[in-house]
């Protein structure tokens, strides 16, 4: 297949390169710029700026699929400036996406969009699946509901959006500073420790992606997450478990916003998110369980 990653040099972009390219498809990553080392690596990767498709649309003609990643990381101060840039590095993207497709003659079989599963909003006892009415009750809601009002201007393609959770990796993403206090021996709950943790392994991450788009029948809103969510004290213990490390060390909520400020809300509050569709459609997880997802990952 031929297909075009946005954000491709991330940590799921990695994922997908390596994933892909060991499937000998041909990848062509849209980048704001093009690495120096671009000349080197493997032939069947391509890189191609934005600049040079805003000209040239065209370079993107006969794709078999589209995936955009792209976005700034939530990882940070929520500052005004930190909100903003945020909210704008999504909505750039998408917009740039779906003008870019509207001008090809011979348009990709399906886009995935990435968005994520803040779009339901939090709850301690709620289940969220993919038909469970989106709420907007703070930033990360709010900018997941632009987002993906935004992807719907993508117009005569497949379109999957995407709502990724936490996804578990070795090599990048949360996991590996989640991890740490733990492997220090200081690890315990966040606050409470009750609120849902919805998580998904890298590999099925790539996997499911990779799954969309071969399934033709699959649209529309994809929960990326495991079936099996686990509160942030059960996820807590499984990494202490799994190190062989105390589990004792908690976390005070007001402690926690005054280090991190507003990001805090993403870490003490949660949604237990139920992957309905990936299963629907027979989708299987490599990594159902929260345990043997950590021993992998160890």
């Amino acid at each position: 297949m031929k297909i075009a990653i946005c954000g491709g040099t991330g940590f799921i972009g990695k994922a997908l390169q390596e994933h892909w390219l060991k499937d000998g498809h041909h990848l062509i990553i849209i980048t704001r710029k093009i690495p120096t080392h671009a000349t080197t690596i493997q032939s069947q990767i391509e890189h191609i700026t934005w600049d040079q498709l805003e000209h040239h649309p065209e370079l993107l003609e006969n794709l078999d699929a589209l995936v955009n990643l792209a976005g700034a990381s939530l990882s940070q101060r929520w500052t005004t400036q930190a909100k903003q840039r945020i909210i704008e590095s999504r909505l750039k993207t998408v917009s740039a996406v779906s003008n870019l497709v509207s001008q090809l003659k011979k348009k990709p079989a399906v886009v995935i969009q990435a968005s994520a599963i803040a779009i339901y909003g939090t709850s301690n006892d709620g289940t969220f699946e993919e038909t469970s009415p989106t709420r907007v009750m703070d930033f990360p809601s709010d900018v997941v509901q632009q987002w993906e009002d935004a992807a719907d201007t993508i117009q005569e393609v497949r379109l999957v959006k995407l709502r990724v959770s936490v996804v578990l990796g070795s090599h990048g993403g949360a996991y590996p500073m989640m991890k740490l206090p733990f492997r220090l021996g200081v690890g315990g709950r966040i606050g409470s420790g009750q609120q849902w943790m919805s998580w998904i392994h890298i590999t099925d991450m790539v996997r499911l992606i990779d799954f969309c788009i071969l399934h033709p029948e699959v649209n529309g809103p994809v929960n990326a997450a495991a079936p099996h969510p686990v509160t942030n004290d059960q996820f807590g213990r499984t990494v202490a478990a799994v190190y062989h490390r105390p589990y004792w060390f908690p976390i005070p909520s007001f402690l926690l916003k005054a280090v991190v400020g507003e990001l805090s809300l993403i870490l003490l509050q949660g949604q237990r998110v139920i992957p309905s569709k990936a299963l629907e459609h027979g989708f299987e997880f490599t990594f159902p369980e929260i345990r043997d997802a950590l021993q992998d990952l160890k």
